[in-house]
């Protein structure tokens, strides 16, 4: 079965139904799911997992500290190299993840840079990502970048001004088309 990679914005710590049936859906298919140890969508991830019994999780941590790993599930621990703890820090466990996951499902509030980085991330790879847009309450499906940045069209031009600072959107995702065009 697939391995799924589950992220998201450290702002929304609530899943609603919508999300909880495709999270069904995952243990239906008895697909593995890859997740991380933050606050937020991760941690509600792992709640809904643990509240279900659901034993095919993978939780991945820094330096095999994991800050949250609600069912006692396996860790996969990523190296830091004594890194310090800022958004590079936790990328790097976040970039495994895309590596080891077969696609995403993401769950963004809008404006998260790290969200968007992980779906950058797995596009580059020509993975697929299904996003949660949690201000619009919709299901997007991803698999390029001029998919993406259809998608974050909507978002205000301080919050693009922001994320092509910050992760370099624009950029990467002239890359993910790349990668999807096959050049």
């Amino acid at each position: 079965m697939s391995k799924v990679f589950f992220g998201g914005s450290r702002r929304l710590g609530r899943l609603n139904p919508a999300v909880h049936a495709r999270l069904r859906n995952v243990i239906a298919n008895g697909h593995t799911v890859l997740v991380g140890d933050a606050a937020g969508v991760d941690r509600a991830v792992q709640s809904f997992f643990a509240g279900e019994h659901y034993q095919k999780v993978v939780v991945y941590c820094m330096d095999g500290n994991c800050r949250n790993n609600l069912g006692d599930w396996p860790i996969e621990a990523v190296e830091s190299g004594g890194k310090k703890k800022d958004f590079a820090y936790y990328a790097m466990k976040d970039a495994k993840m895309s590596v080891d996951a077969d696609y995403g499902f993401m769950i963004w509030d809008g404006e998260s840079k790290g969200t968007l980085n992980n779906v950058l991330n797995l596009l580059q790879q020509g993975k697929s990502v299904l996003l949660y847009r949690s201000p619009s309450r919709e299901f997007v499906k991803i698999s390029s970048g001029d998919q993406l940045l259809l998608v974050v069209a909507d978002c205000s031009p301080d919050v693009r001004d922001y994320l092509n600072e910050k992760i370099k959107l624009d950029e990467r995702t002239t890359v993910a088309r790349q990668v999807t065009l096959g050049f």
